[in-house]
């Protein structure tokens, strides 16, 4: 009997030792679940020395977009009553004041006007080249800055992946150096880091491609707009004068 009392005297212990202990566990279950974040900044300074063209690039490719947009909103505004004014100068014999209408209203198809204006009197296929030449610059003038984008678009992507590939050789570089101690996590920490330069890359692509299309299609609304005033005009020179 004092055996069996000793050995049921013991188990409450034993109980609160196991109880114990299961409550260290469960209380540093959260410490294991916490996880460590990376601020957009802190990523990016990860990324190493590639990051600075990227940056140039994106820098450069907004401006460009900005400002080209600005141009060809400013070249796409039509004066609906420019090409009626102009009619009744040239009917009446007023050409002086029908170049100065171009020449105050400024816009490129004022621009082409004027140019056909100046070849009146020359036979109507002159008058048509030179109107078309103009227009060529015109659109050749809304059109700069366009390549850089169309080359950013393509090679940010590149840049980024040139990066990565870096950064990769740095990671299996640490990870032989590391020995014995190597693991998992020197080679997951240099991938991750090196994977940074891709996405940047293909971010920066990605707007500069989006931009670019963006500025073709307002040129194109441009160049449709040159073609009408141009047949407007040639048709204006064809009509008969009352």
């Amino acid at each position: 009997m004092s055996i069996l009392n000793m050995i049921l005297s013991q188990v409450p212990d034993a109980v609160a030792d196991t109880m114990t202990i299961a409550g260290d566990t469960v209380a540093s279950a959260p410490e294991v679940a916490e996880t460590v974040r990376l601020s957009m900044w802190e990523l990016c300074l990860k990324g190493g020395f590639i990051m600075i063209p990227l940056a140039i690039l994106l820098v450069i490719s907004i401006y460009i977009f900005i400002e080209r947009y600005i141009v060809i909103r400013r070249a796409d505004r039509e004066d609906a009553t420019f090409m009626k004014r102009i009619k009744d100068y040239i009917h009446e014999g007023e050409i002086d004041s029908a170049k100065l209408l171009c020449k105050k209203n400024g816009s490129p198809y004022a621009r082409l006007i004027l140019k056909g204006i100046s070849r009146i009197g020359r036979p109507m296929n002159d008058v048509l080249v030179a109107i078309e030449n103009t227009g060529n610059l015109e659109i050749a003038n809304l059109g700069k800055g366009l390549t850089w984008l169309a080359t950013t678009a393509a090679g940010a992507p590149m840049l980024g992946f040139l990066g990565t590939v870096i950064g990769m050789v740095e990671a299996f570089f640490s990870l032989a150096n590391a020995g014995s101690s190597a693991n998992i996590s020197v080679l997951a920490g240099g991938i991750y880091e090196a994977l940074v330069t891709t996405v940047a890359g293909l971010a920066v692509g990605i707007v500069a491609l989006f931009a670019y299309n963006a500025l073709v299609a307002r040129i194109n609304g441009v160049m449709k707009l040159l073609e009408g005033k141009t047949m407007e005009f040639m048709d204006l020179l064809n009509e008969p004068v009352d």
